[in-house]
């Protein structure tokens, strides 16, 4: 008769977890993804500026590729697009980028503008807001800094 109990109570023993002790666990989640995912996000915001800088770089490099073959940099009315498509000036030897003219992180299209108030050619990406200025996320990305 001994044998049967202890059966029985190891049975009784294997149900699982208490839907109190599944809360507890749920609550204490929570609270540590409340405390680590606002600083995951800001790692985020850093990323897409840093992505933006890249572009831009690559950006300029095409665009000194195109005044090699050329002799000028392209005028604000032909922008970006002179570096996909030819147009129309004596010794372009594009295409200048070895992919389609890329768009900013935020999905916005870079900025051109020639000639410059800041250098020889002005290329920005007025940041998450799409806005000019703007502090963390919101800043500008430049080719002048």
């Amino acid at each position: 008769m001994k044998k049967k109990e202890e059966r029985r109570y190891r049975i009784i023993n294997r149900n699982g977890f208490t839907l109190i002790e599944l809360l507890v666990v749920m609550v204490i989640l929570a609270m540590l993804a409340a405390l680590v995912g606002p600083r995951l996000f800001t790692n985020v915001g850093k990323g897409k500026q840093s992505a933006a800088k890249t572009q831009i770089e690559m950006l300029g490099q095409a665009l000194d590729s195109f005044r090699l073959d050329v002799g000028r940099y392209p005028n604000t009315s032909e922008g970006l697009k002179a570096l996909e498509a030819d147009p129309g000036a004596p010794g372009w030897a594009g295409p200048y980028l070895k992919k389609a003219l890329p768009v900013d992180p935020w999905k916005n299209p870079y900025q051109y503008q020639f000639p410059g108030t800041h250098g020889e050619y002005d290329l920005y990406s007025n940041g998450a807001d799409s806005a000019p200025g703007g502090e963390g996320e919101n800043k500008d990305v430049t080719s002048w800094d």
